[in-house]
C-alpha cells in the first residue's frame, strides 16, 4: 500500500509538472479575457464563426484604444501605411462608442466575405466594415479590410444602411 501511494504521488507530481510546462494557447486565453472584460456585442444577421470573431475583436481593439492590435486584424491587400493610418482613424473616431453597447448587423452570407454595420449606441455612430477570408491570415482566416486613410472617409456612415440595427433583415438589396 505504501509503495502504491509513492507511485501515485510520483505520477501526480509528474503530471502536474507536465501540465505546468505545456504551452497554453494564448489566443484562446486572450479571447476569453477580452470577452469577460467587455460589453457583449449584440448581433443581427447570420455571421460565420470567423466573421463574428473578427468583428468582436475589432470592437474590443477599438474600445481598448489599441491601434497596433487592430492593425493585426487587417487583410493582406492593404499596405502597412494604409493599415496604420486606418487603425489610428478608427480608434480616434470610435473608441468611446466601442466602450459601450455595440450592435453588429451582418449582411449577406459569410462564406468568403461579409459586410457588417456597427452601431455604437452610446455615441450614435454607425460604421461599415468589410471582413473577408484572407489566405495569408493563418488558421482563423478572417480579417478586416483597412484602407480608409482619410479621417473623413473613416467616419462617414454608410448611406444605404438602416438607422437602427436589424432594420433591413440583414440582407442587402443588391
Amino acid at each position: 500500500m505504501k509503495q502504491h501511494r509513492a507511485v501515485c504521488g510520483t505520477v501526480a507530481t509528474l503530471l502536474l509538472g507536465l501540465s505546468a510546462c505545456s504551452p497554453i494557447d494564448s489566443s484562446d486565453t486572450r479571447y476569453e479575457t477580452d470577452y469577460a472584460n467587455h460589453e457583449p456585442l449584440h448581433v443581427f444577421g447570420y455571421p460565420s464563426t470567423g466573421s463574428l470573431q473578427v468583428v468582436q475583436e475589432i470592437v474590443w481593439r477599438l474600445a481598448d484604444g489599441k491601434a497596433g492590435d487592430l492593425e493585426k486584424l487587417a487583410t493582406s491587400d492593404s499596405t502597412d501605411s494604409e493599415t496604420r493610418k486606418t487603425a489610428a482613424n478608427w480608434v480616434k473616431s470610435f473608441q468611446k462608442g466601442a466602450q459601450g453597447k455595440v450592435a453588429a448587423d451582418f449582411y449577406d452570407e459569410a462564406s468568403e466575405r461579409q459586410v457588417v454595420v456597427l452601431y455604437f449606441q452610446g455615441t450614435q455612430q454607425v460604421k461599415e466594415v468589410t471582413v473577408r477570408l484572407d489566405g495569408n491570415a493563418g488558421e482563423d482566416g478572417w480579417r478586416v479590410m483597412m484602407n480608409e486613410v482619410s479621417l473623413k472617409e473613416a467616419i462617414s456612415p454608410p448611406t444605404w444602411a438602416p438607422k437602427e440595427p436589424g432594420g433591413n433583415g440583414s440582407v442587402s438589396d443588391s
